[in-house]
């Protein structure tokens, strides 16, 4: 069906067979590639302070033309789609004898609607819920000072040709909504943020197990809890110790300091720690990390990657061991290893790279209640913020958007300026208890690399750390 839709909608802005026919010329002499044809259409509404910012509508269409041997790669792109743009692409990646047999190639996997969802309610209705998310914030306390709330929607159609004639085709929705807001007291300015989405439409972004409150409001909720929470921290403590993270977003931090070490072009370019290290123990035993393009309507999930290939579930650590890694075709082709449907670009605009979809750990025994009872003195970082990675060494720093002081195994205070300090590497062997609460995050990712924006997921159970460095002040 997917194939169906996005075939029928490219044909109807542009004549995508003689495109195809022209582009595999560029596979000559055992050279790999492909054609990758997108159109985009991209919605982004925003309110700050009661008032509505212009509405932004975007929509982009265009093709990268791909040829690579070994190391070496050919890229050409335009904005154009028709014959003769790709015979200057051709140009640059050097054109050869013409393959004109292509297989339309089924896809696995169908995680998310096809149906373009962008006009399914109204620029008024948008802008409606946005009102309706500012006016419940300021009657829920005389202390905001600013809301800040954003609705966006992208809706993507991709058609990949390989060098090899197979092509496959898919339609990618993308939704997320954020909501940002300050506090003030006693002169103390403090924020919370609380955001959410994925790979559906208006009506699942809206829908609300809680028949009490809609999604918008309990976005609102939560953001204005974790500002009132650190109108009362306290200054972090500093110096070595137990630190407890909370499940979810906390995943990031093994997304940033594990994940991108363990991408395909960080191995073969051998810039990563982990470049000698499979099928070593690299992690307690109790540690199993996956990446997963396969979970329903998740932000992070995708049918097939940007080369063609289906997404699918890679175990990179298995009960502490290094098993695998994440591959595009040119990666795993100079490694010979297998594919992993990982060979994910931002746009048209650029070449495919080794990118993560859903990277998390998998839960384990035990209670969030039992890990914090263990810790005489130490931390609870519940959330994170921001942070600042090495992805050669896996040396990282993350501020804790949300952290606690555990006294004698219960939480008490809360606190701000936490800040974790460490590597990749050795962090996931300081690992000693793995929680049963395991989730992913809410639908908020987005992950940079060498320039490039993709949406990805993260996730993981709460954890016990034995010790790691916290940045912060002496109480």
């Amino acid at each position: 069906m997917s194939l169906m839709k996005a075939d029928k909608f490219l044909l109807s802005i542009c004549d995508l067979p003689s495109i195809e026919r022209t582009a595999s010329s560029a596979f000559y002499n055992g050279r790999k590639g492909e054609l990758f044809v997108e159109y985009r259409e991209t919605e982004f509404l925003k309110i700050e302070n009661g008032v509505v910012q212009t509405p932004n509508f975007t929509y982009k269409r265009g093709f990268g033309l791909r040829s690579f041997e070994d190391e070496a790669s050919a890229y050409s792109y335009s904005s154009s789609l028709d014959e003769r743009a790709v015979k200057k692409a051709l140009e640059v990646v050097k054109s050869g004898t013409e393959n004109s047999n292509i297989e339309i190639k089924s896809i696995a996997n169908d995680l998310y609607d096809h149906k373009y969802f962008i006009n399914s309610i109204s620029l008024e209705h948008k802008i409606k819920i946005l009102q309706e998310i500012d006016s419940y914030a300021r009657g829920k306390s005389e202390n905001i000072r600013q809301v800040i709330a954003s609705l966006e929607s992208s809706w993507q159609v991709v058609s990949i040709l390989t060098n090899d004639g197979k092509k496959a085709q898919d339609i990618r929705p993308l939704i997320r909504l954020s909501v940002h807001i300050v506090v003030e007291k006693g002169g103390i300015c403090e924020s919370g943020t609380c955001a959410g989405g994925g790979r559906f439409g208006y009506e699942e972004l809206l829908r609300c197990a809680d028949p009490t409150h809609s999604r918008p409001q309990i976005y609102v909720d939560e953001a204005l809890r974790q500002a009132e929470v650190k109108l009362q921290a306290l200054k972090a403590p500093a110096g070595e110790m137990p630190v407890v993270l909370g499940n979810a977003w906390t995943g990031i931090l093994l997304h940033e300091a594990i994940g991108h070490g363990l991408e395909g072009d960080s191995i073969y370019q051998k810039t990563s720690l982990f470049h000698n290290l499979l099928g070593e123990m690299i992690a307690a035993p109790n540690i199993t990390v996956v990446d997963d393009g396969t979970l329903l309507r998740r932000r992070g999930s995708i049918n097939i990657d940007d080369e063609g290939t289906d997404s699918r579930r890679t175990v990179l650590i298995e009960n502490g061991k290094l098993v695998g890694f994440l591959q595009d075709r040119q990666s795993a082709n100079l490694l010979q290893m297998n594919l992993t449907g990982n060979g994910r670009r931002e746009s048209y605009e650029f070449m495919p790279i080794p990118r993560m979809t859903n990277t998390f750990m998998l839960a384990g025994n035990y209670t969030l209640e039992e890990m914090i009872a263990r810790v005489q003195r130490g931390i609870f970082a519940k959330s994170f913020s921001d942070g600042q990675v090495n992805t050669a060494s896996g040396k990282f720093v993350f501020s804790a958007s949300e952290a606690y002081l555990i006294e004698n195994g219960k939480i008490t205070a809360p606190l701000k300026g936490a800040m974790l300090i460490g590597d990749g590497p050795s962090i996931l062997k300081k690992i000693s208890m793995l929680g049963n609460d395991f989730s992913l995050d809410t639908g908020i990712g987005t992950c940079g690399k060498e320039g490039q924006w993709v949406p990805v997921g993260v996730g993981e159970p709460s954890v016990l750390l034995d010790r790691i460095t916290v940045g912060g002040a002496n109480l």
